[in-house]
């Protein structure tokens, strides 16, 4: 989330500079918000994990977080999606499926028709290499009404459909019904920088930091040293303006991306005092009630993380491994300054912690870049498709798991596999046709569906905790932490949920979807 709003904000701050703009307030007057009886309202903390929490909690810095635990119920071990980016996360939260289905396959990842890289906004540098024009329409437009399927639909969507209000605040992935327009620059849409306005689909009400928002006094959140109101302050206050104008609709998405940022910076557990700064901006929507009490009582309440993060090492000669010097003395790498060229042979997506390498050249196998690539023991796994056959392999085993959906071997989530193989490549328990995941959540539905999640002839490079890829203009992280792994120190998020005894089939961000909806359509 960290990255993809650090373009955000850059573009904004751009837009202000060439014309002063004033933050886009919605007169919600005009919106006739039907009044919904027991709202949900959904409470995204970017990078939210369960071991910092249950610290911050025992030491008494996150009052609102415990509150809300003790009046529902914790769920410390929630499966995100993969790779554990927000794109690919939020796109399966809001429409209840894995990524080849909703087919947001990453941060950046190569379109196959189009040849060009795809960057919803990884780091300056990248985009500034790749063009600031076509990183703002990939961020801005592309994600949520191109690159998004149209055959799924999302939460806001199918409740427009039922005649159902909702709400977004921040949130990167919104698509609604409602037809709206965002300003950008007259100016810098003539020096063919960025468009003059977009025409998105965002729910009755959409609130996306200085672009859009509904409180007028939130404008103090809203300046350059506030991030143009991608912060948790604006958030916050955007949520308490609708409890206190009673506009709540059935349900609402509200993102707090501050956390990441800290995270990312001190690593997964050094952390507490930003968690202590969240939970204050918990308790300041919580007080927009006469009571916390009646706060519980008033609206279903689910606060979540997104993903974990693992830690990288200090020394970056260890720590960041790079593709490109493994792979540039057998293969013609493509430089992201450059558009894709005919002789280009490997195009490289970089996800944090996971990345995916595209092969470009009819005569060369993925078979042989992953024997490359195999050799390097920082990487949890190599995996690749052949037709409807997964193949993963890792080092130090000697022989590679092959499977595919529909066989004899089932899990927990009522998901039937054709296995054979090294089953410890994944770290797969099978017991009587059972299979049990232990390092890799969920792994063989999470790899096959990234395996699927767009065209193309590519392979997925994983790495192990302590260590990240590193690219050209890629974000590093030594002696922090990143995510994108689909280990489970990137994919175990907490859950709180407050106002029902129902919950998910199961503990998974994919299994949100279908819970969400059963839950605002009795709301109303």
């Amino acid at each position: 989330m960290l990255y993809v709003l650090i373009i955000v904000i850059v573009v904004v701050a751009i837009i202000f500079l060439i014309r002063g703009l004033k933050p886009a307030n919605q007169s919600l007057e005009r919106k006739a918000i039907t009044k919904t009886e027991n709202p949900v309202i959904l409470l995204i903390i970017d990078s939210l994990m369960d071991e910092p929490l249950q610290q911050a909690i025992k030491k008494e810095r996150a009052p609102a977080l415990k509150y809300l635990i003790e009046q529902g119920r914790y769920y410390p071990n929630m499966i995100s999606s993969y790779p554990t980016m927000s794109v690919t996360i939020d796109s399966s939260l809001l429409t209840g499926t894995y990524s080849d289905k909703h087919r947001v396959p990453g941060l950046v990842w190569y379109d196959e028709k189009e040849k060009r890289l795809v960057n919803y906004g990884s780091a300056k540098e990248e985009v500034f290499k790749l063009g600031i024009k076509q990183v703002v329409e990939d961020n801005l437009y592309h994600l949520n009404h191109s690159h998004l399927s149209r055959d799924v639909k999302t939460i806001h969507e199918k409740l427009g459909m039922e005649g159902l209000e909702s709400a977004s605040i921040n949130a990167l992935v919104y698509r609604g019904n409602e037809k709206k327009k965002l300003h950008l620059s007259k100016l810098l849409s003539k020096l063919d920088m960025m468009p003059e306005s977009l025409q998105i689909e965002a729910p009755a009400l959409f609130s996306y930091g200085a672009l859009a928002q509904f409180s007028p006094q939130n404008n103090q959140n809203t300046q350059l040293w506030e991030r143009y109101g991608f912060n948790d302050k604006f958030t916050a206050q955007e949520l308490k303006y609708l409890i206190q104008n009673g506009k709540l609709p059935a349900f609402t998405i509200a993102y707090f991306p501050d956390l990441d940022k800290n995270v990312h910076e001190k690593g997964p557990i050094n952390h507490i005092d930003s968690i202590e700064k969240n939970d204050k901006q918990i308790q300041e929507v919580l007080n927009a009630y006469e009571s916390w009490d009646e706060a519980v009582q008033s609206a279903i309440w689910i606060v979540m993380g997104d993903s974990g993060q693992a830690k990288v090492g200090k020394d970056k000669t260890k720590s960041l491994i790079q593709l490109n010097e493994i792979l540039d003395s057998d293969y013609k790498i493509h430089k992201i300054t450059e558009p894709v060229k005919d002789d280009d042979q490997i195009v490289i997506g970089y996800n944090e912690r996971m990345a995916f390498i595209y092969n470009l050249d009819p005569n060369i196998t993925l078979e042989e870049i992953a024997g490359h690539l195999q050799q390097d023991d920082r990487m949890n796994l190599i995996a690749w498709k052949n037709g409807a056959d997964v193949h993963a392999a890792a080092n130090g085993h000697k022989e590679k798991l092959t499977f595919r959906p529909h066989g004899d071997y089932k899990d927990r989530y009522g998901q039937s596999w054709w296995l054979h193989g090294d089953y410890s490549v994944l770290d797969l328990s099978v017991n009587n046709r059972q299979i049990e995941y232990g390092t890799y959540p969920d792994a063989l539905a999470r790899l096959h569906s990234s395996l699927h999640s767009h065209s193309g002839n590519y392979i997925i490079v994983d790495a192990k905790p302590g260590f990240e890829f590193a690219g050209e203009g890629t974000p590093v992280h030594p002696g922090g932490a990143a995510h994108g792994s689909i280990h489970e120190q990137d994919s175990l998020i907490p859950m709180i949920v407050t106002g029902t005894e129902t919950k998910p089939e199961h503990m998974r961000v994919v299994d949100l979807h279908s819970w969400i909806m059963n839950l605002s359509s009795l709301a109303d």
